[in-house]
């Protein structure tokens, strides 16, 4: 039986895969199972775009009449709550068996359900013959509110990816500050903002630092664009991301590349780079080694990683 205090499920596309793997390793140090995971680390599910649920597991037995009488001798009182049930893989529970045990929960808690708008939601799963209780939250994609800002480039990164940048580098640890090296319009640093990371900025175009600077105030976020290059930083991050200009709208030359990469090197001990092509070499010039990679496909896009 998993003595972990929380189970995790993930949603994510098959092009996806790698990247929420290599996420949930600097997250949680281990991969997902079938888009499940059994953790002590606590994370809020909105501050990932591939975590879909959280259940804080209260309790879990083999036997489900232990079940009910553990979760009665939890003596939980509760106004406005619902009690939902999870099906994974391997769960052969009839529909109106599961709706039973539904009740069996309901009936262990004082007090009285809100089916329409709960304040508090638990949840009721049977994984690998255990069945499992707890409090459910949900991912709530609040953070999509971000595809409306008031500027976008056809090459800005996506939200998906942005999110996963800011969790890999920082492990999940809200402790850490960081730099967009090349922020762009804030694709970024708005992922950061909203998932509660101390985020700052620099861009080179005066154009984009000021859109940058509006997206982030239109959400009333207040990280600091710098109107400046990369090597103008001269203070220290725990953490550096850097999106490399790719494609017809910025375009970079090899020493471009070399020199935001060498240049973000000496404010931080670690770094995070998206790239559309293959920079190992720069990496290595600025004396830091790739601890670990993968690839990222695009919707629709079939050659392009």
């Amino acid at each position: 039986m998993q003595t972990s205090k929380h189970l995790y499920s993930f949603n994510y596309d098959h092009y996806e895969r790698d990247l929420c793997k290599l996420e949930a390793k600097n997250i949680f140090n281990q991969e997902d199972k079938n888009k499940l995971l059994f953790s002590d680390v606590l994370v809020t599910p909105s501050s990932s775009a591939f975590i879909k649920n959280r259940l804080d597991i209260l309790a879990a037995s083999e036997d489900y009449p232990l079940l009910i009488k553990k979760i009665k001798e939890l003596q939980i009182k509760m106004e406005g709550f619902k009690v939902e049930y999870y099906v994974f893989g391997g769960d052969e529970t009839p529909y109106a068996e599961r709706l039973n045990k539904l009740k069996d929960i309901g009936y262990s808690i004082e007090g009285y359900p809100d089916y329409h708008h709960p304040d508090t939601t638990y949840a009721l799963c049977l994984h690998y013959g255990i069945w499992y209780f707890g409090l459910l939250t949900k991912n709530k994609y609040a953070w999509q509110k971000h595809k409306e800002k008031p500027w976008s480039y056809s090459n800005s990164i996506s939200t998906t990816i942005a999110k996963s940048l800011v969790n890999i580098a920082t492990n999940g640890n809200k402790k850490n500050t960081l730099l967009d090296a090349c922020c762009g319009v804030g694709t970024i640093m708005l992922e950061a903002c909203f998932a509660g990371y101390s985020i700052e900025g620099c861009e080179i175009n005066p154009k984009v630092c000021k859109n940058a600077r509006e997206n982030l105030a239109h959400f009333n976020y207040t990280a600091k664009v710098h109107f400046a290059n990369i090597g103008e930083m001269k203070k220290n991050f725990d953490s550096v991301i850097v999106d490399l200009p790719y494609n017809l709208f910025s375009i970079a030359t090899e020493n471009d590349l070399s020199h935001i990469i060498e240049s973000a090197a000496k404010i931080t001990k670690r770094m995070v780079i998206a790239s559309g092509s293959n920079v190992s070499n720069h990496i290595e010039k600025a004396g830091f080694h790739i601890l670990d990679q993968c690839f990222v496909g695009k919707r629709g896009k079939k050659y392009f990683a």
